[in-house]
């Protein structure tokens, strides 16, 4: 009988390894490897120690790819209409909010070498396109939530909030958020329903031929041209102009005292809930890579203090901009940096209001659809589809505040007659299952 003989791998160890066994997994492993999630073949790492740890996305490389590019325009459907109201209704500069957002956006790339996306804070956006809110009170918000969030950053507030905040209650967040941009879509639906419709063709179009043939879903990027086009043959092309000196923005005691109760409130529960713990919950599910809600909310701190004093927006990340970027391509840092030099090329040339609305509004629509069904998908992995229900509606039907307080209650109260445990938010789950 003949025996093969296996290569015996070759690998150092900074530290003794603590058992034989560990010796044998890791001669297993390293010896047949991983296939890495980018097609490269990456053999596995020896663990020197049960506490070692190698940085989770220092290995994702850069891509600046078509696909990509197409993944960049995947929250713009829900950036656009938003900046768009806001420049409408308040004095608050455009060009200067773009700007900021080109900048982050690039750094959002670097820092975490994935499509994590930004977006307007949309408590804030909501308030100040329905009652008019100056760019004081705008500023002294995005202040308060940049130094909260900074602090909240350093402390073991999100280690806490994850063990004590069920799956259930993120997971409902998220199918909220799915809930009101359908409910969204359909107000361009009603405004442009030609350009809705092929957009919807063209998304459909590359799903189904992607089915069929390696090629990269750039739907997004064609949708945008095709608005992009049809908005020139309604309206023409927009008059071109130059971003003006900056001005610092400076709020005054009364501002600060009026966004408290305005502005800050009903933003800080959106915040921590879908900007930070359901972004890190989205981040496990479509890249199997861990984001922790610290570092999330430390560039949040970090991006709105150094832009809403020059007249920035206070932004932060979002579930739904990363599940947008990602159905449409988006899979490394590079699409976000690829956003925001679009960002920033919009707001030093081509910065007028007539330009951010030359884009047909029914594409946008498309987008939001698709965005849409990409979140309620993620959001249906939950241990408790009554919990996660529960809050989806109220959200839609009321306020994302009210429903996260009915859910948690709602989650408690089920543990406790059930007398078992709730799967907590740091836990990504399959559906609810548990093995």
């Amino acid at each position: 009988m003949k025996f093969r003989s296996w290569p015996v791998p070759r690998f150092t160890l900074s530290t003794p390894l603590p058992s034989i066994t560990r010796v044998r997994i890791t001669i297993k492993r390293t010896m047949y490897g991983e296939r890495h999630r980018y097609g490269t073949f990456v053999p596995c790492p020896v663990v020197a120690g049960r506490n070692s740890r190698m940085p989770e996305t220092s290995r994702i490389p850069f891509r600046f790819t078509l696909q990509e590019l197409a993944g960049s325009f995947g929250d713009f459907g829900t950036i656009i209409p938003l900046i768009l109201a806001i420049a409408l209704v308040s004095d608050v500069n455009p060009r200067y909010i773009l700007l900021f957002f080109g900048i982050w956006f690039i750094l959002t790339g670097i820092i975490y070498r994935l499509p994590i996306p930004l977006e307007p804070m949309k408590a804030i956006a909501v308030i100040v396109i329905a009652g008019g809110i100056g760019s004081g009170e705008i500023a002294a918000a995005g202040l308060i939530l940049g130094i909260l969030f900074l602090v909240l950053g350093y402390g073991r507030f999100f280690g806490v909030i994850r063990k004590y905040v069920p799956q259930s209650v993120v997971r409902g967040i998220q199918l909220g958020l799915a809930l009101l941009l359908f409910k969204a879509s359909i107000g361009f639906v009603t405004q442009d329903l030609f350009f809705f419709a092929l957009g919807i063709i063209i998304i459909l179009g590359f799903l189904v031929v992607s089915n069929y043939r390696k090629i990269p879903d750039i739907s997004a990027l064609c949708v945008i041209g095709v608005g992009f086009v049809g908005g020139l043959v309604l309206h023409g092309l927009p008059p071109l102009s130059l971003i003006p000196p900056p001005q610092i923005v400076l709020p005054v005691p009364t501002d600060f005292s009026s966004a408290l109760s305005t502005l800050v409130l009903p933003q800080v529960v959106l915040t921590i809930t879908n900007a930070i713990l359901a972004t890190s919950l989205l981040t496990k599910d479509l890249f199997s890579e861990d984001v922790p809600p610290k570092k999330l909310s430390k560039t949040i701190g970090l991006m709105n203090l150094t832009s809403v004093p020059f007249g920035g927006f206070p932004m932060c990340h979002g579930a739904g901009g990363l599940a947008g970027q990602y159905r449409y391509g988006a899979r490394t840092g590079g699409a976000p940096i690829m956003a925001g030099v679009i960002f920033i090329i919009l707001a030093l040339f081509f910065t007028s209001p007539q330009v951010l609305s030359i884009i047909a509004v029914g594409v946008l629509g498309a987008l939001l659809v698709f965005v849409g069904i990409e979140m309620g998908r993620h959001s249906l992995k939950t241990d408790s589809i009554l919990v996660t229900g529960l809050i989806a509606v109220l959200s839609l039907v009321s306020s994302m505040t009210l429903g996260f307080i009915a859910g948690m209650v709602a989650a408690y109260l089920i543990a406790t007659v059930k007398k078992q445990p709730f799967v907590p938010s740091c836990d990504t789950g399959d559906g609810g299952k548990k093995e």
